[in-house]
């Protein structure tokens, strides 16, 4: 059954992946490389900075080296703080969802954002009491939709003291996601994935392997879980 909830951050509780497009734009077309929206969201959301700035100049034709890519995320990253200073926006029932699910099962975030970013903006939910353990873009080699991430996180909260989470699995854990990257690597790593479709459509939810969808975080509680994921459900999962 499941024993643990990891959400992702941008497109699930945070709304702000226009944000982060128009940034990683700005950022671009300072070196000379055009993104456009529908580029970003059909090849490049998912990524984390450094992900998506290496495939952009690749796909441009320029080189890079780590010293320039690391820049590059710098420059976007201290854009950012201006933004999340002058107001986050949140999704509908992300708090709620966020508390309802961590009194019953432990939490932890797993996003391709950056430490501080996460950090900020759970602070500002008020709910980062309620988050046991977060894995970031600083934590992985590799981005969505390898399943590096969110194996890291199943190792995080087999870690947590006390929790008695130390012969956790995969398939104990659900994911909540709104990418298709986001939903792939989930599934790569044996755990049930449900997509939110803040991003993407239902249907392109379910093809990318959802194993449940939501038009939203509001019917996302501890009722909805145990009802779609309960024993029977996990049982044949394993």
């Amino acid at each position: 059954m499941i024993r643990a909830v990891i959400f992702d951050f941008n497109g699930v509780i945070v709304d702000d992946e226009q944000v982060h497009f128009e940034l990683f734009r700005d950022v671009l077309a300072q070196e000379g490389v055009s993104l456009t929206e529908r580029a970003y969201h059909e090849r490049f959301l998912g990524y984390d900075d450094r992900g998506c700035f290496e495939a952009a100049l690749a796909e441009a034709g320029q080189s890079f080296d780590r010293p320039r890519i690391d820049d590059l995320i710098a420059r976007k990253a201290e854009r950012y703080v201006i933004v999340a200073e002058n107001g986050l926006r949140f999704f509908p029932g992300a708090r709620q969802s966020l508390t309802a699910l961590a009194d019953r099962w432990p939490l932890a975030i797993c996003s391709g954002a950056l430490r501080a970013e996460i950090e900020f903006a759970l602070k500002r939910l008020e709910c980062r009491d309620r988050v046991s353990a977060v894995v970031s873009a600083e934590d992985t080699t590799r981005c969505k939709p390898d399943p590096q991430g969110y194996l890291l996180t199943l190792d995080a909260l087999r870690s947590l003291p006390g929790a008695a989470l130390g012969d956790l699995l995969a398939p104990n854990c659900l994911v909540i996601e709104d990418s298709l990257a986001g939903v792939a690597s989930a599934k790569s790593a044996g755990m049930w994935a449900v997509g939110v479709a803040h991003t993407y459509q239902p249907d392109e939810l379910k093809t990318a392997g959802a194993d449940a969808v939501l038009t939203g975080l509001g019917p996302l509680s501890t009722s909805w879980v145990e009802r779609h994921f309960g024993p029977l459900r996990s049982a044949a999962h394993e």
